[in-house]
């Protein structure tokens, strides 16, 4: 039965090939019948042919068809198997050839359809981007990817941890700190700080600290006692740290409260003078520079500064293994919403889509590139591997039935040519 056959690779025969091995049957069998037919009128014709000898016509027809039909099936069979069994030479030509047909099967793949322009034109026609784009702004399938992302945060902090690559990191970003020219750097920030007039926020604010300060009581009774230590002694007995104290807090109040309130107060001018000179002395004095360096090594140096990073690493690691494994994650929220954000954000720019296209194209044309040697290889080592009897008995049963209509066609033309031939020959030589 054909649902009992199997296919090279081991598998049975699909159900539909159940049809064609049955039409196969009835071609073979209608064609063998023809030749048989053939035969017999052959051989009728040519026994009666004295008696009726129109009859030579019909048998030179026959002849040359069953000539033609044994030569076509001769030529059919010799594609799968040796005819009769003999080992005629150059006959089972696929079964002889399985090898040479698998590598050339192999190269002709690699070759025509693994080529890279074909790839790249074929690549280009897909909107991969688009797809990518309507994948992330599916609510319930961005919110299952930031789940699985999620879960694989532990073992990414814990893989980060034993591969040394925080310790390389932190070096490594010392090493860039270490390069980084503080005084420079500092006088740019506040430079782009005072372009505006920002740091006039900072004067009110300091003097509001101030301000604060001088209403403080304990800092009023430390004032009053330095100034009673100053004081004569006959002075004191008359109270006069606390009119002198008084005294110099409400000036200062109302000095500051002037300052605060004036935009042009001459305090507010002495802080603008006071800070464009520190900028520039940050910027071109080579004695703050060198300062600001040392204080940076010194501040790089203390094992304080290792152990703040350390603890702000654990910090955020815990925090990051609690969160991914709560059923309300942060983590999967934020994620599940940014990458609804960003498949909405790409389907409404096609520039960006344009340029993610271009990207899969380049990287997957590449991977085809680089790979396609190796599929070519693996055809053909699968094909060497299928059992011979199998690979003819799977060719002969998809295309043996349009190769045993050649054998129709064999006996049609050599029947055609025998009658051709033979009414010529009748003709020239009827004398």
């Amino acid at each position: 039965m054909a649902s009992d056959a199997t296919t090279p690779s081991g598998n049975q025969y699909l159900p539909e090939d159940a049809a064609k091995i049955e039409a196969l049957r009835r071609t073979k069998f209608l064609a063998t019948a023809s030749l048989v037919v053939c035969l017999f009128v052959f051989l009728t014709a040519k026994y009666f042919e004295s008696s009726w000898p129109w009859l030579g016509f019909v048998a030179a027809m026959a002849e040359a068809a069953t000539i033609g039909g044994l030569a076509d099936w001769y030529a059919v069979v010799a594609l799968f198997k040796h005819p009769l069994g003999i080992p005629i030479p150059h006959t089972a030509i696929i079964p002889e050839n399985q090898n040479r047909i698998a590598d050339n099967l192999g190269r002709f793949i690699e070759q025509n359809f693994l080529a890279e322009g074909p790839v790249r034109e074929k690549l280009n026609e897909v909107d991969f981007a688009s797809l990518v784009a309507d994948w992330l702004s599916d609510r319930e399938r961005s919110e299952g990817l930031s789940k699985f992302v999620a879960k694989l945060v532990p073992q990414t902090l814990q893989a980060i941890d034993q591969s040394g690559l925080r310790r390389f990191v932190t070096q490594r970003v010392l090493e860039q700190v270490d390069r980084v020219q503080v005084a420079p750097l500092a006088a740019g920030l506040l430079s782009a700080f005072t372009e505006d007039q920002r740091h006039q926020k900072l004067f009110d604010e300091l003097t509001r600290v101030i301000g604060r300060f001088l209403k403080d009581k304990k800092a009023l009774g430390v004032m009053r006692e330095k100034i009673r230590a100053e004081l004569p002694s006959v002075f004191n007995l008359f109270r006069a740290d606390a009119y002198l104290l008084n005294r110099i807090i409400s000036s200062a109040s109302s000095l500051l409260e002037e300052a605060r309130k004036d935009k042009d107060h001459p305090m507010r001018q002495e802080f603008d003078a006071f800070v464009v000179k520190f900028v520039e002395r940050l910027r071109n004095s080579k004695e703050y520079a060198k300062r600001a360096e040392q204080m940076k090594r010194d501040l790089m140096a203390r094992p304080e500064l290792r152990d703040l990073a350390n603890d702000m690493w654990e910090s955020l690691r815990l925090f990051l293994e609690k969160d991914s494994q709560s059923d309300n994650s942060m983590i999967q929220q934020h994620l599940a919403n940014m990458f609804v954000e960003v498949g909405r954000h790409l389907s409404a720019d096609p520039v960006i889509r344009a340029d993610m296209n271009q990207g899969f194209v380049v990287a997957l044309s590449s991977f085809v590139e680089s790979q396609k040697s190796g599929v070519s290889t693996f055809i053909a080592e699968q094909v060497k591997r299928w059992d011979l009897k199998q690979l003819t008995r799977l060719i002969e049963i998809n295309v043996g039935r349009d190769l045993q209509f050649i054998r129709f066609n064999g006996m049609a033309i050599g029947g055609l040519a025998g009658l051709v031939l033979y009414t010529l020959e009748r003709l020239a030589f009827a004398n």
